[in-house]
């Protein structure tokens, strides 16, 4: 359910024009960010990322001040939900002029209780860490990476980890992963042209806290068999237990309790 739309901050009913270049093209950047009672949670941390993605892609943003009161007013009008930020190009056709849009929202949380469950997927449009244009950039083209959510979830899955074509692990459609190896976290590099995810970011200064190792790397599938625990990241998930990667199975254990711990410590 949607409980506010926001266009270029005024009021609205949610209407986007159909030459509109997220609509015709995919051309444009993004934003998901969590609200916990009325209050967005790392807001200034997705505003910095959802820059420079609108940088890599070249199209400018209103102030920050401005995105600022339009996802506290969004997040204001529901407890605890979600408040995407969506940026187009504007028009995407020849003869038609117009600005970028800026389009905030927020609506209901639908985040499934229990462990998540991976089917390892390859990814053969990841970057994998080649360098391009919009390396790092939140972009709005997701298209393989849902037609690798819906494969996983063909095969009796929740969701997918995506991998190179060789079988080096990345990253989930819409989240990061890590894994624990005797008290050591491992997760994949940003050097693997991961996305930096803001959850992942808190779980690098949770594990901090704790005393804990983290390890950022690059390992093949096999890597998880000396795995004890595994966790999803991400705005939606937070800290999530994983009980399954394909054919490998794992307990919830206590590192992946206690970073879930410190996370609902720093909320609340």
């Amino acid at each position: 359910m949607t409980l506010r739309v926001l266009i270029n901050g005024v009021e609205a009913d949610g209407v986007v024009p159909v030459t509109d270049s997220s609509v015709l093209r995919g051309d444009g950047c993004f934003e998901v960010i969590r609200s916990y009672a009325g209050r967005p949670f790392a807001m200034q941390d997705h505003l910095d990322r959802l820059d420079r993605s609108a940088k890599a892609l070249e199209i400018a943003l209103p102030d920050r001040q401005d995105l600022v009161r339009w996802v506290e007013q969004a997040a204001a009008s529901c407890d605890d939900c979600l408040v995407r930020v969506v940026v187009t190009r504007g028009p995407a056709m020849a003869g038609i002029s117009g600005e970028s849009i800026v389009i905030v929202f927020a609506h209901a949380l639908g985040k499934g209780g229990g462990p998540a469950t991976l089917l390892p997927v390859p990814a053969p449009w990841h970057s994998a860490g080649a360098e391009w244009e919009l390396a790092g950039a939140k972009v709005l083209s997701y298209a393989p990476n849902m037609a690798a959510t819906r494969r996983a979830i063909a095969e009796g899955f929740g969701d997918a980890l995506l991998t190179t074509i060789e079988g080096v692990m990345l990253e989930g459609p819409t989240f990061s992963v890590a894994w624990v190896v005797d008290g050591v976290i491992e997760t994949p590099g940003l050097e693997m042209g991961i996305l930096d995810s803001i959850t992942r970011r808190v779980m690098l200064e949770l594990a901090s806290e704790l005393g804990i190792e983290v390890v950022e790397g690059t390992w093949d599938l096999d890597r998880l068999d000396r795995a004890q625990e595994a966790m999803a990241l991400s705005t939606v998930r937070e800290i999530q237990p994983v009980s399954a990667i394909g054919r490998r199975g794992f307990h919830e254990g206590p590192v992946t309790a206690d970073l879930a711990r410190l996370f609902y410590q720093r909320l609340y």
